[in-house]
């Protein structure tokens, strides 16, 4: 397991009862966590919570917020990130990829030479300002055009704004598509696919059936001298051995390198035990 350890404004202070108590940066967050399946009790400190997300018998739910404002920011080691209360209980930061940000800089710092990344699914661009503070060249790719522009703000809080990355609003797979087409070629891939999705013209994104697939068709926008590819899963019954079987079916076969994969978490500040957050698979190749 992968346990992102290194946070100074992010805690995970408690969970019980399909909950989880999180400090992030002086607010304190109580939202839903469907991995939380024991109850070991609520103490005071669950009391104290500055905005709690309550879901909703018909679907959905919101937030209710003391002195919470709209947005604040938060830092991992030198990047920063706005943090916003989003529906669906989200913040705009999965803290649990802070290992992953720190594997994408150690990858880009040790490459001798800058590498060309294709961030794909990109959200708020977290990875996209870890590449980028590390040295990289990035293409962000995300088919919403909010989580882009968030993702700039991002970049532009790690002074960060002149870097070169070129950030685009469209949908990933016929991005790639168009990539291939184009003959660009990309060093490394980092991707967080969604479990479920549809494309621009209501194609069904089911990530268990399309995954192999989409592997396949980015290994054609691969360069002749790969470095990494880095893939999140947060889809329910998708173990970690899944994702290094479909890595170094896909990659290794192509390119020589080998896949590690494993569990992405967070340790909890109340018990010492550990939350698992996702999985993610880290194929790297070997010297060419």
């Amino acid at each position: 397991m992968w346990i992102s350890d290194g946070w100074k404004d992010y805690e995970l202070l408690d969970c019980s009862g399909g909950e989880k108590l999180e400090r992030w940066g002086e607010y304190i967050l109580r939202r839903p966590d469907p991995q939380v399946i024991w109850d070991t009790g609520f103490d005071r400190a669950w009391d104290k919570a500055d905005a709690v997300y309550r879901r909703s018998a018909s679907g959905g739910g919101r937030w209710t917020r003391s002195d919470v404002p709209e947005s604040w920011t938060i830092g991992y080691d030198s990047l920063k990130f706005n943090v916003k209360l989003m529906n669906f209980k989200h913040t705009g930061i999965f803290p649990e990829q802070a290992s992953n940000w720190d594997f994408i800089r150690r990858r880009v710092k040790n490459a001798g030479r800058v590498l060309k990344i294709l961030n794909l699914f990109a959200y708020t661009g977290a990875a996209t300002v870890a590449a980028a503070e590390a040295g990289a060249e990035v293409c962000h790719v995300d088919a919403a055009k909010g989580m882009v522009a968030w993702a700039r703000e991002n970049a532009a809080l790690s002074s960060l704004a002149d870097r070169p990355v070129r950030w685009i609003v469209d949908d990933c797979r016929k991005f790639v598509e168009k990539e291939i087409r184009r003959g660009r070629r990309y060093d490394a891939i980092i991707m967080d696919p969604p479990s479920y999705g549809r494309g621009p013209s209501g194609e069904v994104w089911k990530l268990e059936d399309s995954l192999f697939d989409f592997l396949k068709l980015c290994a054609g926008v691969l360069s002749e001298r790969p470095d990494f590819v880095l893939i999140s899963s947060y889809t329910t019954g998708l173990s970690p051995s899944v994702l290094t079987y479909l890595g170094n079916t896909v990659f290794s076969e192509k390119y020589p390198g080998s896949c590690e994969s494993g569990e992405l978490g967070l340790r909890v500040s109340k018990s010492g035990l550990v939350l698992p957050c996702g999985s993610a698979c880290r194929w790297t190749c070997d010297n060419l």
